[in-house]
Protein backbone atom coordinates (compact mmCIF):
# COMPACT_ATOMS: atom_id res chain seq x y z
CA UNK A 1 0.00 0.00 0.00
CA UNK A 2 1.37 3.43 -0.72
CA UNK A 3 1.74 5.38 2.19
CA UNK A 4 -0.66 8.31 2.80
CA UNK A 5 0.09 11.82 2.60
CA UNK A 6 -0.75 13.93 5.26
CA UNK A 7 -3.73 16.41 3.51
CA UNK A 8 -6.78 13.85 2.67
CA UNK A 9 -8.41 14.37 -0.61
CA UNK A 10 -11.91 16.35 0.02
CA UNK A 11 -14.73 14.26 -2.26
CA UNK A 12 -17.90 15.14 -2.73
CA UNK A 13 -20.12 11.79 -4.09
CA UNK A 14 -23.28 12.31 -6.04
CA UNK A 15 -25.72 9.25 -6.04
CA UNK A 16 -29.85 8.46 -6.94
CA UNK A 17 -29.82 5.01 -5.13
CA UNK A 18 -28.13 2.24 -3.31
CA UNK A 19 -25.20 3.71 -2.56
CA UNK A 20 -22.76 0.79 -2.70
CA UNK A 21 -19.92 2.30 -4.28
CA UNK A 22 -20.30 5.32 -1.51
CA UNK A 23 -20.01 2.36 1.07
CA UNK A 24 -17.20 0.81 -0.47
CA UNK A 25 -15.41 4.17 -0.41
CA UNK A 26 -16.40 4.81 2.77
CA UNK A 27 -15.06 1.14 4.12
CA UNK A 28 -11.47 2.30 2.73
CA UNK A 29 -11.38 5.50 4.15
CA UNK A 30 -12.34 3.93 7.31
CA UNK A 31 -9.46 0.57 6.68
CA UNK A 32 -6.91 3.79 5.89
CA UNK A 33 -6.19 2.42 3.00
CA UNK A 34 -7.60 5.82 1.26
CA UNK A 35 -6.70 8.87 2.29
CA UNK A 36 -9.40 11.36 1.90
CA UNK A 37 -12.66 12.55 3.74
CA UNK A 38 -16.50 12.48 2.09
CA UNK A 39 -17.32 16.04 2.32
CA UNK A 40 -20.88 15.28 1.80
CA UNK A 41 -23.35 13.45 -0.84
CA UNK A 42 -26.06 14.93 -2.83
CA UNK A 43 -28.88 12.45 -3.89
CA UNK A 44 -31.51 13.21 -6.51
CA UNK A 45 -33.86 10.49 -4.79
CA UNK A 46 -34.84 11.18 -1.29
CA UNK A 47 -35.32 7.73 -0.57
CA UNK A 48 -31.92 6.83 -1.77
CA UNK A 49 -30.29 4.19 0.11
CA UNK A 50 -27.37 5.44 0.00
CA UNK A 51 -28.48 8.32 2.32
CA UNK A 52 -28.56 5.94 5.18
CA UNK A 53 -25.33 4.76 4.69
CA UNK A 54 -24.01 8.44 4.70
CA UNK A 55 -26.02 9.17 7.75
CA UNK A 56 -24.82 6.08 9.51
CA UNK A 57 -20.84 7.33 8.16
CA UNK A 58 -21.96 10.58 9.71
CA UNK A 59 -21.20 12.19 6.54
CA UNK A 60 -23.35 15.39 5.91
CA UNK A 61 -26.02 15.35 2.92
CA UNK A 62 -28.47 16.92 0.92
CA UNK A 63 -31.45 15.88 -1.03
CA UNK A 64 -31.81 17.53 -4.77
CA UNK A 65 -35.46 16.53 -6.52
CA UNK A 66 -35.91 17.43 -9.60
CA UNK A 67 -39.90 18.03 -8.63
CA UNK A 68 -38.78 20.72 -6.86
CA UNK A 69 -37.96 22.46 -9.30
CA UNK A 70 -39.89 24.36 -12.16
CA UNK A 71 -37.31 23.09 -15.20
CA UNK A 72 -34.37 21.24 -16.08
CA UNK A 73 -32.59 24.20 -15.70
CA UNK A 74 -33.27 25.94 -12.34
CA UNK A 75 -32.44 22.25 -11.22
CA UNK A 76 -29.02 22.09 -12.51
CA UNK A 77 -27.93 25.59 -11.36
CA UNK A 78 -29.38 24.65 -7.78
CA UNK A 79 -26.94 21.39 -8.18
CA UNK A 80 -23.43 23.53 -9.20
CA UNK A 81 -24.07 26.17 -6.40
CA UNK A 82 -23.96 23.02 -4.46
CA UNK A 83 -20.97 21.33 -5.61
CA UNK A 84 -19.53 25.42 -5.11
CA UNK A 85 -20.26 25.55 -1.76
CA UNK A 86 -18.75 22.21 -0.89
CA UNK A 87 -14.77 23.45 -1.52
CA UNK A 88 -13.98 19.47 -2.76
CA UNK A 89 -11.17 18.38 -4.51
CA UNK A 90 -12.79 15.70 -6.50
CA UNK A 91 -16.90 14.69 -7.22
CA UNK A 92 -17.41 11.29 -7.80
CA UNK A 93 -20.60 10.37 -9.69
CA UNK A 94 -21.62 6.71 -8.01
CA UNK A 95 -24.84 5.48 -9.43
CA UNK A 96 -25.91 9.15 -10.25
CA UNK A 97 -28.98 8.66 -12.43
CA UNK A 98 -28.57 12.33 -14.32
CA UNK A 99 -27.12 13.39 -17.11
CA UNK A 100 -24.92 16.67 -16.30
CA UNK A 101 -25.51 19.68 -19.13
CA UNK A 102 -22.11 21.33 -19.98
CA UNK A 103 -22.16 24.21 -17.93
CA UNK A 104 -21.54 22.14 -14.94
CA UNK A 105 -19.19 19.97 -16.66
CA UNK A 106 -16.79 22.52 -18.49
CA UNK A 107 -16.57 24.25 -14.50
CA UNK A 108 -15.14 20.81 -13.17
CA UNK A 109 -13.37 19.74 -15.97
CA UNK A 110 -11.13 17.35 -14.17
CA UNK A 111 -12.33 17.18 -11.34
CA UNK A 112 -15.30 15.33 -11.87
CA UNK A 113 -15.49 11.15 -12.53
CA UNK A 114 -17.97 8.91 -13.58
CA UNK A 115 -18.12 4.76 -12.53
CA UNK A 116 -20.13 2.88 -15.42
CA UNK A 117 -20.76 -0.30 -15.96
CA UNK A 118 -19.54 -1.28 -18.87
CA UNK A 119 -16.41 -1.45 -21.19
CA UNK A 120 -16.56 2.46 -22.86
CA UNK A 121 -16.54 3.30 -25.47
CA UNK A 122 -19.23 -0.14 -25.78
CA UNK A 123 -22.90 0.51 -24.13
CA UNK A 124 -22.93 4.36 -23.26
CA UNK A 125 -26.60 4.87 -21.33
CA UNK A 126 -28.40 2.39 -19.09
CA UNK A 127 -29.03 -1.26 -19.24
CA UNK A 128 -25.40 -2.43 -20.43
CA UNK A 129 -25.91 -6.25 -18.45
CA UNK A 130 -28.92 -6.65 -20.79
CA UNK A 131 -27.22 -5.32 -23.93
CA UNK A 132 -24.23 -7.30 -23.15
CA UNK A 133 -25.91 -10.76 -22.42
CA UNK A 134 -28.62 -9.72 -25.51
CA UNK A 135 -25.21 -9.22 -28.27
CA UNK A 136 -23.66 -12.77 -26.91
CA UNK A 137 -20.72 -10.83 -26.03
CA UNK A 138 -17.67 -12.81 -24.32
CA UNK A 139 -16.28 -9.93 -22.20
CA UNK A 140 -17.76 -7.24 -19.97
CA UNK A 141 -16.88 -5.01 -17.45
CA UNK A 142 -16.86 -1.81 -15.69
CA UNK A 143 -14.95 1.87 -16.66
CA UNK A 144 -13.59 4.68 -14.36
CA UNK A 145 -13.57 7.76 -16.83
CA UNK A 146 -13.26 12.08 -16.35
CA UNK A 147 -16.57 13.41 -16.94
CA UNK A 148 -17.45 15.32 -20.43
CA UNK A 149 -20.36 16.83 -21.77
CA UNK A 150 -20.55 13.89 -24.12
CA UNK A 151 -22.51 10.78 -21.98
CA UNK A 152 -20.01 8.06 -21.24
CA UNK A 153 -17.49 9.17 -23.39
CA UNK A 154 -14.79 11.35 -21.05
CA UNK A 155 -11.61 10.15 -21.53
CA UNK A 156 -10.77 6.55 -19.60
CA UNK A 157 -8.86 6.20 -16.21
CA UNK A 158 -9.02 2.36 -15.63
CA UNK A 159 -11.36 -0.71 -16.60
CA UNK A 160 -11.84 -3.70 -15.19
CA UNK A 161 -12.76 -6.81 -17.72
CA UNK A 162 -14.23 -9.95 -16.75
CA UNK A 163 -14.84 -12.98 -19.24
CA UNK A 164 -18.82 -13.65 -19.59
CA UNK A 165 -19.49 -17.42 -18.64
CA UNK A 166 -21.82 -19.66 -20.78
CA UNK A 167 -25.14 -19.33 -19.44
CA UNK A 168 -24.46 -16.56 -17.20
CA UNK A 169 -27.85 -14.57 -16.40
CA UNK A 170 -28.54 -10.86 -15.62
CA UNK A 171 -28.38 -11.56 -12.20
CA UNK A 172 -24.99 -13.15 -12.17
CA UNK A 173 -23.36 -10.10 -14.51
CA UNK A 174 -24.45 -7.38 -12.39
CA UNK A 175 -23.29 -9.01 -9.05
CA UNK A 176 -19.71 -9.56 -10.57
CA UNK A 177 -19.71 -6.06 -11.93
CA UNK A 178 -20.75 -4.05 -9.26
CA UNK A 179 -17.81 -6.38 -7.12
CA UNK A 180 -15.76 -5.21 -9.79
CA UNK A 181 -16.91 -1.68 -8.78
CA UNK A 182 -16.72 -1.98 -5.50
CA UNK A 183 -12.64 -2.28 -6.02
CA UNK A 184 -11.61 0.01 -8.82
CA UNK A 185 -13.33 2.85 -7.77
CA UNK A 186 -11.49 3.26 -4.40
CA UNK A 187 -8.43 2.65 -6.40
CA UNK A 188 -8.63 5.27 -8.56
CA UNK A 189 -9.44 7.54 -6.20
CA UNK A 190 -6.48 6.52 -4.22
CA UNK A 191 -4.40 7.67 -6.96
CA UNK A 192 -6.03 11.08 -6.90
CA UNK A 193 -4.72 11.29 -3.16
CA UNK A 194 -1.34 10.21 -3.97
CA UNK A 195 -0.65 12.98 -6.49
CA UNK A 196 -0.73 10.00 -9.07
CA UNK A 197 -3.58 10.95 -11.48
CA UNK A 198 -4.03 14.32 -13.77
CA UNK A 199 -5.97 15.56 -16.22
CA UNK A 200 -4.56 17.58 -18.77
CA UNK A 201 -6.36 18.77 -22.15
CA UNK A 202 -8.68 15.71 -22.38
CA UNK A 203 -5.50 13.65 -21.41
CA UNK A 204 -4.85 11.17 -18.81
CA UNK A 205 -1.50 11.06 -17.11
CA UNK A 206 -0.65 8.83 -14.64
CA UNK A 207 2.78 8.63 -12.84
CA UNK A 208 4.04 10.88 -15.33
CA UNK A 209 2.64 9.01 -18.39
CA UNK A 210 -0.10 9.82 -21.06
CA UNK A 211 -2.52 6.40 -20.47
CA UNK A 212 -3.86 4.84 -23.70
CA UNK A 213 -7.32 5.22 -25.27
CA UNK A 214 -8.95 2.47 -22.41
CA UNK A 215 -6.83 3.54 -19.60
CA UNK A 216 -5.37 1.29 -16.95
CA UNK A 217 -6.63 -2.41 -17.68
CA UNK A 218 -7.37 -4.60 -14.45
CA UNK A 219 -8.84 -8.26 -14.90
CA UNK A 220 -11.24 -9.52 -12.40
CA UNK A 221 -8.62 -11.74 -10.88
CA UNK A 222 -6.27 -8.94 -10.39
CA UNK A 223 -8.79 -6.59 -8.55
CA UNK A 224 -10.51 -9.48 -6.64
CA UNK A 225 -7.13 -10.66 -4.78
CA UNK A 226 -6.26 -7.04 -4.39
Amino acid sequence: MTELSSSPLRLLILISGNGSNLQAIVNEILAKKLNAVITKVISDQSDAFGLTRAARAGISTEILTRKNYPDRKTFFQALKEMLLACDCDLIVLAGFMQILPADIVNHFEGKMINIHPSLLPKYRGLHTYQQVLDANDTQHGVSVHFITADLDAGPLIAQAVFAVRPGEDLLSLQSRGQALEHRLLPKVIGWFADKRLQYQQNTVIFDQKTLGTFGLQFSEAELIKN
